[in-house]
C-alpha cells in the first residue's frame, strides 16, 4: 500500500478520534455512554502496565487461532472435495445451506452445555463461522477453473494429484485468501461472543465485566484491543498472500481493504 494512502488513513483515524475527544469534552457526547479516547487509551495502558491484559488476550487469541486453523482447514478440504465431486455437492447442498443459516448466537449456549466454560466451546463456535466462509469461497474457486485448462492438462498426461497441485490450488488461492481476510475477524468475533456469554477469562469476559459495572471506558478499551489485534493479524495474512501469489500480476492501484 502506498505511503500516501497510509498517511490519509492515519489522518482520518486521528480526525475521528479528535472529534470524539472534543465532543466528549464539550458535552456534545455524554461521557457516561461514550467515554473519551484519552480515557480509553489510559485504560489500555493500565491493563498493559499491570499485566492484566495479557492472560485474557492470550486466551482469546488461542481460541481464535484454533477456530481459524480448524475452520479454514475443514473449509478448504470440503471446498475442494465438493468442488471436484459434483454428485456429492448436490447431495450435501441442502444440508450445508441449512447449517449455514443457523444463527450462531443460538448455537453458543448449546456449545457451552456440550463443552463447558473452557476454550473448546468458543473454538466450536468460531469453527462454525470460519468453516462456511472458507468453504463457499474455496468451492466457488474450484468451480471457476476453466474447463479448457483442465482438459489441456489431462491431455498432457497430468494426474489428479498434479491437477490439484498445479491447476486447482493456484486458481483457487485468490478465492481462499479472500475468505481468510474475512474469516479472521469472524473468528475473533465468534470467540469474544462466546466469552461474553459464559467464560472466566478472555477479552470478551473483560468487556462483559466492564459492562456489568457501567464502565464505558473498559468496554471501548476491550474493543480497541480487539481492533488492533485484527489489524495486525490481517497484515500478516496480506503479507503471506503477496508471497504465495507473487506469480499473479496485480492490477494497478489494487490493495487490501
Amino acid at each position: 500500500m502506498p505511503a500516501r494512502m497510509r498517511f490519509y488513513q492515519a489522518a482520518l483515524a486521528l480526525t475521528i478520534l479528535g472529534l470524539w475527544e472534543w465532543g466528549a469534552a464539550a458535552g456534545a457526547l455524554d461521557r457516561f455512554f461514550f467515554s473519551r479516547p484519552s480515557d480509553v487509551a489510559a485504560r489500555v495502558w493500565q491493563w498493559i502496565s499491570t499485566g492484566t491484559l495479557w492472560p485474557h488476550l492470550a486466551t482469546t487469541m488461542a481460541e481464535a487461532a484454533l477456530s481459524f486453523l480448524i475452520g479454514s482447514g475443514l473449509g478448504v478440504a470440503f471446498g475442494f472435495a465438493l468442488g471436484r465431486v459434483d454428485w456429492l455437492a448436490q447431495l450435501l447442498d441442502p444440508f450445508l445451506r441449512v447449517a449455514n443459516a443457523l444463527p450462531r448466537v443460538v448455537l453458543a449456549p448449546i456449545f457451552l452445555l456440550w463443552f463447558g466454560l473452557g476454550i473448546w466451546s468458543k473454538v466450536a463456535l468460531g469453527v462454525t463461522v470460519v468453516f462456511f466462509v472458507v468453504f463457499f469461497n474455496t468451492f466457488q474457486g474450484v468451480r471457476e477453473v476453466e474447463p479448457v485448462l483442465l482438459n489441456n492438462a489431462r491431455m498432457l498426461g497430468a494426474s489428479e494429484r498434479q491437477l490439484l497441485r498445479h491447476v486447482l490450488v493456484p486458481s483457487a488461492l485468490t478465492w481462499i485468501f479472500s475468505s481468510l481476510h474475512v474469516s479472521i475477524g469472524f473468528a475473533i468475533i465468534a470467540v469474544v461472543v462466546g466469552e461474553y456469554l459464559g467464560s472466566a477469562r478472555g477479552v470478551g469476559y473483560v468487556i462483559a465485566q466492564a459492562e456489568g459495572v457501567f464502565d464505558t471506558a473498559g468496554v471501548f478499551a476491550g474493543m480497541a484491543v480487539l481492533a488492533a489485534v485484527v489489524l495486525l493479524v490481517g497484515a500478516g495474512v496480506s503479507r503471506l498472500e503477496r508471497r504465495l501469489l507473487a506469480w499473479k500480476p496485480r492490477r494497478a492501484g489494487s490493495g487490501t481493504v
